[in-house]
Order: structure tokens, then C-alpha cells, then sequence
């Protein structure tokens, strides 16, 4: 039985919505069905509240109905993107449940009870309205206005993906789909399929996946929009033409990440084919030349933890550093010149990073696959958590 003072580690909370702080971090949940960052018991008890140190008789204390929390735990463990809101806000989209916002002070999960359309959230960007936009790894799309979260998916309009169909505005926002992509272009949501005469197989259907399902998108500074897709390498798209590249081992194995460096290099992250960069006129297989590809995995799916073979995140430090993401082999760091490997035995959280995120003060957050997040101060590796 709780009594009032008690300091136990079981947190009590009420079933209405208000929030509750432990060690002096707010905690909300925008529903009551699954409260958040703990699991719950589905366990209803009646206890009287505690109004100050009362003091005799309590028999006319009123009575609340609450729910019983254990302790409080933080973000799950396993990040799949991680992004810097134009408020300052931290968002973390998981493997399974959901998506967390953090603004220094409290901690939010939303969930799909919330609204949110998919309990995996692989991609997160913000509109030039500050509506925050949620896409997951089964290409359903969320929007976050501030107070609600809306499921966006039943709005995507199915085009035919000919010439028409395509353009790129400023300010439009690109999600992955099974045979294409998903352009957001205010207010329309459109499914833009390869068409027939690059693609060998075209569906209208965003959510079927073929080997042209997108998976990575960036868009450079020139406004070229890059994909990476599920087995036929990268196109890219400058307003008017799509252009591929499939030559030295691009296409096959998934293209997980796209980035463009400070010198207008674009990279490209493949899971099995390894690294490859791009100057703009020439390719290379970045981890063929280095002699860290791993062409066994194409045979018999065996991953070499020594190897850069399967790359799923890529981004850049203000040293202008490349960091590479590996499913199998921890986080590789090139200076232009030298590659340096770290992984657990270095203090990385896990060598499964799914993303990697500069933030706007420069800092690079490491999501794992299991092991949560860490940062990197230079020297060495330190798990992020909320104190």
C-alpha cells in the first residue's frame, strides 16, 4: 500500500491526462490508453489522494481511480531517425513505437492511438508551416500540426507518373513508396510511379513494393532530387529528365542512404555493394577501392564486421569528416584521406547505427538498433540519455 511521502520506485498515475514528474522530467502521454516511455500494468486500483500530510481520520478523503507505472525509462532503444525541429524540438522515430519529442524539459510519446499512421517511423521532416511530417518503412505518411496528428495516407492521389505528373517546387517534401515516390506539394499528396519507359515494372499502387520502391531521398543543393531504391540503384531527377545509375554493383542490394558533402559530392549507401561516391561526373565503389567490400554477402548473406559493405546512414561533421552507418560494423569516420572504424570496443553503443543526425550546434546523434542513441564529443562515445 502507497502512502503519502512514500518514496518507492512504482510511480502512481492518474487516468486522466495530466502530467506526472520524476526525477524532475515532465512526462505526458497523448492518450490514456497507452501512457508513456513505460510499460503499464492493466491494473486499475482505488487508493485515496493524499492532500498534504493529513493527519486521523481519512475515511472522507476522495477516492481517484489510477493506474500502476513502473519506472521511468526513457526513448526506446531501437532509433530508426532522429531530427531538429525549427522550435528546437528533438524528434526520435522508432522501430515500433512511434515517434518521441523532446523540448529540454518534457518528453512525448505519440503513438499510433494517437493518430500517428504507422508504429515505425523511419523518416521525419518539417514543412514551411511547421507541420511536422511522419513516414514509415510501409510508406504511410503522418502530419503533426502542433496539437493533433492526422493519418495522411487515405490522402495520397495516384498519378500516372508521366512527364506532367513530375516537377519540383521549393518547399516540397518527398516520402518513399513501393514503385516510386510520394511528393507533398501544398496542399496535394502525390504518388509519382517510375514511368514505363524507366521502369520495366509500374504499379499505381504506392504501398506495393517491386525493385523500384524507394527507400533513401535527398534533395542537393542544386535542387536535384535523388532515390535509392529497392534494386535498381539510384535516379535522379533535375526538373526535367530521370537519370540512372546501376553500373559497378549499385543495383541489386537496397540503397538505404543518399548524402550530399560540403564539396557537392553525393554519396550513396548501399546495403551489400558497400559506399560509393559520386563527383558528378564520375562513380566509384568507394569500399571496393578501400578493399572493404564483403561479395560473399550477395551469396550467402554473411556479414564481415571489418568490412563497409552495408551502409544504411551517412552524414558529414563541421570538420567536413564523412561518417558512414553500418548494419554490421559500427560507424566508419573518412578525413579525405584516412578511414578509422569504431564500434563497441571504441564505445559505441551498438555496431547496427541506423541514422546518423547533425543538429543545428553541429553535434552528430548516433540511433542505433537496440542500444538507443549516442553522441560524439571528438574523442570518444557517450550514451545520450534524459537525466
Amino acid at each position: 500500500m502507497l502512502h503519502c511521502g512514500d518514496k518507492g520506485m512504482i510511480a502512481v498515475k492518474p487516468i486522466n491526462n495530466n502530467p506526472i514528474t520524476h526525477k524532475g522530467i515532465k512526462m505526458t502521454s497523448k492518450n490514456t490508453i497507452l501512457p508513456l516511455l513505460s510499460v503499464f500494468v492493466n491494473l486499475h486500483i482505488h487508493i485515496s489522494l493524499c492532500h498534504g500530510q493529513m493527519q486521523g481520520n481519512q475515511s472522507h478523503a476522495p477516492i481517484h481511480d489510477y493506474k500502476i507505472e513502473v519506472p521511468f525509462q526513457g526513448v526506446d532503444k531501437n532509433i530508426r531517425s532522429i531530427f531538429q525541429d525549427s522550435k528546437g524540438n528533438y524528434w526520435f522515430g522508432t522501430n515500433g513505437a512511434g515517434v518521441y519529442r523532446y523540448d529540454s524539459n518534457t518528453l512525448t510519446q505519440f503513438t499510433v492511438q494517437d493518430g500517428l499512421a504507422d508504429s515505425q517511423v523511419s523518416s521525419i521532416q518539417e514543412d514551411a508551416l511547421g507541420n511536422l511530417w511522419f513516414g514509415s518503412g510501409n510508406f504511410s505518411i503522418s502530419k503533426f500540426d502542433g496539437t493533433k496528428l492526422i493519418n495522411q495516407t487515405n490522402n495520397i492521389h495516384k498519378t500516372n507518373g508521366t512527364d506532367t505528373d513530375w516537377n519540383v517546387k521549393k518547399g516540397d517534401l518527398w516520402f518513399s513508396a513501393g514503385g516510386g515516390v510520394i511528393r507533398y506539394s501544398h496542399p496535394s499528396l502525390d504518388y509519382l510511379p517510375f514511368s514505363s519507359s524507366s521502369a520495366r515494372i509500374k504499379t499505381n499502387n504506392p504501398f506495393l513494393l517491386t525493385q523500384y520502391g524507394v527507400y533513401s531521398i535527398l534533395q542537393d543543393k542544386k535542387g536535384t532530387i535523388w532515390f535509392g531504391t529497392q534494386a535498381e540503384g539510384v535516379c535522379s531527377y533535375d526538373g526535367s529528365t530521370l537519370t540512372w545509375f546501376k553500373e559497378k554493383g549499385l543495383s541489386g542490394p537496397a540503397v538505404l542512404a543518399l548524402f550530399e558533402d560540403s564539396k557537392g559530392n553525393v554519396w550513396f549507401g548501399n546495403n551489400g555493394a558497400g559506399l560509393f561516391l559520386y563527383d558528378g561526373k564520375t562513380l566509384i565503389n568507394f569500399s571496393e577501392t578501400r578493399r572493404l567490400g564483403n561479395a560473399d554477402f550477395r551469396i550467402s548473406g554473411k556479414t564481415v564486421p571489418g568490412t563497409l559493405a552495408r551502409v544504411y546512414t551517412i552524414n558529414e561533421d563541421n570538420h567536413g569528416n564523412i561518417w558512414i552507418g553500418t548494419v554490421d560494423a559500427g560507424v566508419w569516420k573518412f578525413d579525405g584521406k584516412s578511414l578509422i572504424q569504431y564500434t563497441t570496443k571504441n564505445g559505441l553503443n551498438s555496431n547496427v547505427v541506423n541514422t546518423i543526425y547533425k543538429d543545428r550546434q553541429g553535434e552528430l546523434w548516433f540511433g542505433t538498433d537496440a542500444n538507443g542513441i549516442c553522441k560524439f564529443n571528438g574523442t570518444t562515445f557517450t550514451e545520450w540519455t534524459i537525466k
